[in-house]
């Protein structure tokens, strides 16, 4: 008897929000984390949140190329229970560095399974229905990223940081246990092209190596030689995996994609908005607890409403995207999410007004931040053939999320002190406008009709 659909969506999909959750918990826990290890600088701890960023952009692509190989029931399976097991291991860490051990192993469990959990509900219904099953697989994925920040700061205020990961357990539990009774086992389409292991190195360390340098920054200062011989290094990397991946079958990141002109502007879009997305959401964070004085729990539940908002945005954005195409869309986002953030920053004093100012700022940062998504997303993938569809939404998938790792280490740099004051705020808030300037300019040579298609007749 064939499995429901829907009873496969429910389960990939819950791994993707579990994932999703804890991404957010992570950055709630950023200022509970910064009180329990106190002799630990911020630079240095905001490696609980870089090293997991790093390697699950990282190893996305390769991840997916695993998928392919293996079919995706069993690295689902291995994805959910390897992130399990790591979230245990980060609710006991006795110490940063294990803390940060612990999460770069939650990474690559999280890597796997996403792209596993997608290929299953790809799987699961036919080629009709996949447009819109991808487009609630996204939705999920938000929604999570939506109910984290309220859920870990209620659990990190009733118990402790150390709640917001071991909460994870019962549900990777269940997870686990409908999805080895009810999952189909897909076959992988093995081509015999195997895993670009040094070429993922390569990635992962450059990367490394220059978020390392931001965050040294705060300690050592721009003309130090540890920030610059870790730009140099990174840099250094990430130009031999270029060399490296030239004409080579089943590289990590396939380099001929960018000789697609609008893949190739999205996609350094993407990574600019990466930065502003991860910046935005730690600097908002730190804002609200250090200047408004707000608690953790309340925290949480004052940043909820912009997610939300980004759910709802997100679900409606694909038939106006069909509409007036892919530019317009990514233009009036990138101008919104500006707006939303040169306001705030000129307005915001260190008398609360959450009701006239923050949530406002939500609402239509919010809105911004739905279009973009949903618009770089379509827009990457707008202009390759069909048999690429897979591998270029993957790769800029895992570009965006390389722009999170620096998003992070700026907000670290610019907010991430104890002692901020507001003026610190009010510059990180100037430079996410600036940062949402950028995604637009990038965005303005896309062609008018980019993404424009013929809307069907509703049945």
């Amino acid at each position: 008897m064939s499995t429901n659909p829907w009873v496969v969506f429910a389960i990939a999909s819950a791994a993707v929000i579990l994932v999703s959750v804890d991404a957010t918990i992570a950055v709630a826990a950023f200022p509970a984390l910064r009180g329990t290890f106190a002799s630990t600088s911020p630079a240095t701890l905001s490696w609980v949140l870089n090293a997991y960023t790093i390697l699950y952009a990282a190893l996305l692509v390769p991840a997916g190329r695993l998928v392919d190989l293996h079919g995706a029931k069993r690295p689902f399976l291995f994805g959910v229970a390897l992130f399990t097991l790591a979230s245990a291991a980060c609710g006991m860490a006795p110490g940063t560095d294990t803390l940060i051990a612990a999460r770069s192993v939650q990474a690559v469990g999280g890597a796997v399974l996403t792209p596993a959990s997608l290929a299953l509900i790809l799987g699961a219904f036919p080629t009709d229905k996949r447009s819109a099953i991808v487009g609630l697989w996204s939705a999920a994925g938000a929604l999570g990223a939506a109910v984290g920040p309220g859920a870990g700061a209620m659990l990190i205020e009733l118990a402790s940081w150390r709640a917001a990961f071991l909460v994870n357990l019962p549900f990777g539990a269940l997870i686990l246990f409908f999805a080895a009774r009810r999952l189909p086992v897909l076959m992988g389409a093995d081509s015999g092209k195997g895993l670009d292991v040094p070429g993922i190195a390569m990635i992962a360390s450059g990367v490394a190596a220059l978020a390392y340098s931001v965050v040294q920054v705060s300690e050592a200062g721009f003309a130090a030689t540890t920030v610059w011989g870790s730009v140099l290094a990174g840099a250094g990397l990430l130009i031999t995996y270029g060399l490296w991946a030239r004409g080579r079958e089943a590289a990590a990141i396939d380099m001929t994609l960018f000789a697609d002109r609008t893949y190739a502007l999205v996609t350094v879009a993407s990574f600019v908005f990466g930065i502003a997305f991860s910046m935005m959401f730690l600097s908002s964070f730190l804002f609200l607890l250090s200047i408004w004085g707000y608690t953790q729990g309340l925290t949480g539940l004052a940043v909820t409403p912009g997610p939300l908002v980004v759910i709802a945005v997100a679900i409606a954005s694909g038939r106006l995207v069909a509409r007036v195409g892919h530019r317009t869309v990514l233009v009036a986002g990138g101008l919104l999410y500006t707006c939303a953030q040169v306001w705030v920053a000129w307005h915001v004093t260190e008398l609360p007004a959450y009701l006239t100012l923050w949530l406002p700022m939500q609402i239509v940062g919010g809105i911004a931040v739905g279009l973009l998504l949903v618009g770089l997303s379509g827009a990457a993938v707008a202009g390759l053939p069909q048999s690429r569809f897979g591998v270029g939404g993957a790769v800029n998938s895992a570009v965006r999320q390389l722009g999170g790792v620096f998003g992070t280490a700026l907000a670290v740099v610019l907010v991430g002190q104890a002692n901020s004051e507001i003026e610190a705020f009010r510059t990180a808030f100037l430079f996410l406008g600036l940062i949402g300037l950028v995604t637009t300019v990038l965005c303005l040579p896309l062609s008018r009709q980019s993404g424009r298609v013929a809307l069907q007749p509703t049945q």
